[in-house]
């Protein structure tokens, strides 16, 4: 089963780095092309309503049982900005039913529904939802809450950590209780964009789609060099999309459709990914004074800025690194390890510019928080920090 995931950025987070300058801009791109590519990573759904429409009948589900609340509760987002005035108004003095699936049907016909396209037609005099697919904004775009919770304005790039992309696919008919045991196993902000492939599962965080520029492994294992690498796998063997994906070092290979609606989005798409530069810390959310200390504490000999280095705060682009050499939890329940489930069964080393957005840390989530990830590295890499040592390193960390 080709399944739902957007895999086109760092799959999380180490922790530690090191900082010789300024944060990296976004990269210049064209910028007829990166608007393009806007359009592209919001609404384009490759022709995967074959896979969302045809074989898990997504349709369906969404008309019968899912209204708004449930939306929102599994971790959909609205975008306030697609929304006309009168729905606003309806929203806000309760006219609007929001626990009916019709006014979610209504929301898809807006292109309110953050990462889902759907196609509704009349049929009847009724509004009739015929078709629906989902986009790279499923997995990584969020909103800011502005309007209400889980409703505002888009944040393109930001992971969608309310997410739960197995408990959504859980819902489809189509699958076995076998499978929806499996996928609903992952929780809240987590994927496995192999299952569908390999058969196993390891849930594993939804990465951010930010920061990308001057990053060549953009991901947790360094499979591919470049993004459009993994563009291409995300749409092609987990959206849905219509496409070929071609893997000989873990044997994959995937074609959809007759004819290929992938490729020629892949160079607006990436234009526009090269855009969304990592957010910075909110106003007051770190301490100066605490985070200019553990600048000096991660850059001392033998710690953080060996691997953590460069105005990326990555040595990704040199050097890949042994499942041995960094710091993780074991996969949770005996699952397989990731490295061992990908083409160069090795690890990079994660950027951290925007490290303060996206909790829980580590590729499988297993550090709740920062000072969590912190501790972790000082016991395994024996550095011997003290406790104000670990609260300045956490401040620097909050700050990048």
């Amino acid at each position: 089963m080709r399944i739902a995931s957007m895999l086109t950025a760092a799959m999380v987070l180490a922790a530690c780095s090191s900082s010789d300058g300024p944060p990296p801009t976004p990269a210049a791109v064209d910028p007829q092309l990166a608007a393009e590519g806007k359009q592209v990573f919001r609404f384009e759904t490759f022709g995967d309503e074959t896979q969302w429409t045809d074989r898990l009948r997504m349709h369906e589900v969404i008309a019968a049982a899912i209204d708004p609340v449930t939306a929102l509760a599994v971790g959909l987002k609205v975008d306030a900005e697609a929304l006309p005035p009168a729905v606003v108004q309806g929203i806000q003095d309760g006219s609007i039913d929001l626990r009916n699936p019709a006014t979610t049907v209504a929301l898809l016909k807006l292109d309110a529904v953050v990462g889902v396209k759907g196609t509704v037609e009349t049929i009847a005099g009724k509004d009739t939802l015929t078709r629906v697919g989902i986009t790279c904004a499923l997995c990584h775009s969020t909103v800011d809450d502005s309007f209400a919770p889980g409703i505002g304005k888009r944040l393109d790039g930001w992971p969608n950590r309310d997410l739960n992309p197995g408990a959504i696919i859980a819902l489809s008919p189509a699958l076995t209780p076998a499978q929806k045991a499996v996928y609903n196993s992952w929780g809240k902000g987590k994927y496995d964009p192999r299952f569908n492939l390999d058969g196993m599962s390891s849930g594993q965080v939804i990465p951010p789609a930010y920061g990308l520029a001057g990053i060549h492994r953009i991901t947790t294992t360094g499979d591919g060099e470049d993004i459009a690498y993994w563009n291409r796998y995300v749409a092609v063997t987990q959206m849905g999309g219509h496409g070929t994906f071609n893997e000989p070092r873990i044997g994959v290979s995937v074609t959809n459709g007759a004819t290929d609606l992938v490729s020629p989005k892949l160079p607006a798409l990436q234009a526009y990914q090269l855009t969304l530069a990592a957010p910075a810390p909110p106003a007051g959310s770190f301490d100066p004074g605490a985070a200019a200390r553990g600048k000096e504490v991660f850059e001392g000999p033998g710690r953080c800025a060996g691997c953590h280095s460069g105005p990326e705060l990555t040595d990704a682009n040199e050097r890949l690194h042994s499942p041995g050499d960094v710091v993780s939890e074991p996969e949770p329940d005996g699952a397989p390890g990731w490295a061992s489930r990908s083409a160069t069964r090795m690890y990079r080393t994660s950027p951290l510019r925007g490290v303060w957005q996206h909790p829980p840390y580590f590729h499988n989530g297993s550090a709740a928080t920062l000072e969590a990830v912190v501790r972790m590295y000082d016991a395994r890499k024996a550095l011997r920090l003290t406790e104000a040592q670990i609260a300045d390193l956490v401040q620097y960390l909050k700050s990048l």
